[in-house]
């Protein structure tokens, strides 16, 4: 069964720069996966950041646009997210989510704090 495992989040100032990784265990497909980043604080729903589709193709949230970039690696298996400019109001989970044939996966997060 395919698991996700985000890694990378960490407390940076603002204006710092933090990338996040994620990567796919127990799977064989992963180059057949559309791929993507939410992101969640608490009493809120959790808000896409970036998505990458098997063939490449990137979505960004407004928000985070010229500031964070994605990208993935089918050989390594894995997904990433650079991060750059942060504010404080980037701070809060990181999840991971992959979707094939109807299935979607989530990771168990990372945590973002963006904080002086």
């Amino acid at each position: 069964q395919l698991q996700l495992v985000e890694s990378g989040g960490d407390l940076v100032e603002p204006g710092g720069s933090l990338r996040l990784s994620c990567a796919a265990k127990r799977s064989s497909l992963f180059r057949l996966y559309d791929m993507g980043w939410y992101r969640q604080v608490p009493d809120k729903q959790r808000e896409l950041v970036a998505e990458i589709s098997k063939s490449g193709t990137t979505t960004y949230a407004d928000s985070v646009k010229g500031r964070f970039t994605i990208s993935r690696d089918n050989g390594l298996k894995t997904m990433d997210l650079q991060m750059n400019s942060l504010k404080p109001e980037d701070t809060a989970v990181y999840y991971c989510k992959s979707s094939y044939d109807g299935r979607t996966t989530w990771g168990q997060g990372t945590q973002v704090t963006v904080s002086s």
